[in-house]
């Protein structure tokens, strides 16, 4: 991965690469004020360069049928200009892999964590057989977001000619390659994030060539730069996991809230089957409960030096989960995402952390409980209660 041309341009006039780890080097982690980035994007637009995501195009007139039967979602059926979430799992029905797609015009577009798009064109190729698919890494493909609600109002919409009645997955050309035969860049509306969840989403995907020449567009139109620490934020306080960092190789989908059809907030449709890891899905949904929960942290504030993502959370001296994405929020000072076992609430006393434990407490917000009544388990205490029938 080559630095963005967006960092070496604005390098020296206050952009901070990330630090390596979860904060690419290649890309600008801030621009001097981290905390007021975040707040700018509940009353505008900010812009993140998120250009060390890997691209995967994938022509072929079979190439959504064949994506449906190796992964997670329901995607033969997916309408043009629409995205979707989807996940590959392995046998035991793990998450190895997380990744946005689009599909524009004849073309399905993947996009992933810029550390697994090897691993996934591997796997994708790897699969083809004889479908008419054909898998291809674009490394000039580069990831823009705009989030906040001049993404969808306003100067910035029209420039890109984004209406408010938008729905989420939806997707369109760029205005300058609507006459093109193969699109030059397009945007995608994605769910929202901050901690209500009411800042809009928009994705853009753009060959490289044009990618400042999009940023000035946009910051002209009225978009402030912000770096990934804004992005991270505003997706923790959301309960966004992000593959690798929120998840680790137990993972199951239920556990990071990766439940959910093309048209809901999800990557893994219930109704499908067929590929690798549905057993474990099925069985999870409807006779039990994921072992563990996503939930959002808040952190001794009081206390300088921050966990580290694997950290161990822990009660009363025992282990009872892993910590995720830590990141500075701009209202709520020092948070994180964090997998725990389900059985630990809102009202158990935690630490975070191993040489210099920090006190951590759930908030209550983030925990979901699931108190539907699950088809399978039902179905057993039918059979229970008519042998109990029988018998009496």
């Amino acid at each position: 991965m080559s630095r963005s041309p967006i960092l070496t341009r604005h390098s020296d006039g206050g952009a901070v690469p990330g630090p390596g780890d979860q904060h690419s080097p290649d890309t600008a982690w801030h621009y001097g004020d981290p905390l007021g980035e975040q707040r700018a994007a509940s009353g505008g637009t900010i812009i993140i360069d998120r250009s060390d995501r890997a691209v995967i195009e994938i022509p072929g007139a079979e190439r959504l049928s064949w994506l449906h039967t190796i992964s997670s979602q329901h995607v033969t059926d997916l309408p043009d200009r629409s995205s979707a979430e989807n996940l590959s799992l392995d046998v035991n029905g793990r998450v190895e892999e997380h990744f946005v797609l689009t599909d524009i015009d004849g073309i399905t577009w993947i996009d992933t964590e810029g550390s697994r798009g090897e691993p996934l064109l591997t796997f994708l190729t790897r699969m083809v057989f004889w479908a008419k698919a054909e898998p291809a890494g674009r490394p000039d493909m580069k990831v823009l977001t705009l989030v906040g609600p001049g993404a969808l109002d306003g100067p910035i919409a029209d420039l890109l000619e984004i209406g408010s009645d938008t729905r989420i997955y939806q997707a369109g050309g760029l205005p300058e390659s609507h006459h093109e035969d193969e699109p030059l860049g397009f945007w995608r509306r994605m769910p929202p994030l901050g901690e209500d969840r009411d800042l809009p989403v928009v994705d853009l995907v753009v060959p490289e060539y044009v990618l400042t020449r999009w940023w000035d567009t946009l910051t002209e139109a009225g978009a402030r730069m912000a770096g990934s620490w804004a992005y991270d934020a505003l997706r923790v306080a959301a309960r966004r996991p992000r593959l690798g960092v929120d998840t680790d190789d137990r993972t199951i989908p239920h556990e990071v809230d990766w439940i959910g059809g093309p048209d809901e907030l999800g990557a893994v449709h219930l109704d499908k089957g067929c590929y690798r890891g549905q057993e474990t899905v099925a069985r999870v949904h409807n006779l039990g409960k994921s072992p563990r929960r996503l939930v959002l942290l808040h952190l001794d504030g009081s206390v300088d030096e921050r966990p580290a993502t694997g950290d161990p959370v822990a009660a009363g001296g025992r282990t009872v989960g892993r910590v995720g994405t830590v990141v500075d929020h701009y209202e709520w000072g020092p948070i994180a995402l964090a997998l725990v076992k389900r059985n630990v609430g809102a009202d158990v006393e935690l630490t975070v952390g191993t040489d210099a434990a920090m006190s951590a407490r759930i908030d209550p917000d983030s925990i979901r409980e699931d108190d539907r009544v699950q088809a399978g388990r039902a179905a057993v205490e039918r059979l229970r209660s008519g042998s109990t029938t029988r018998r009496a």
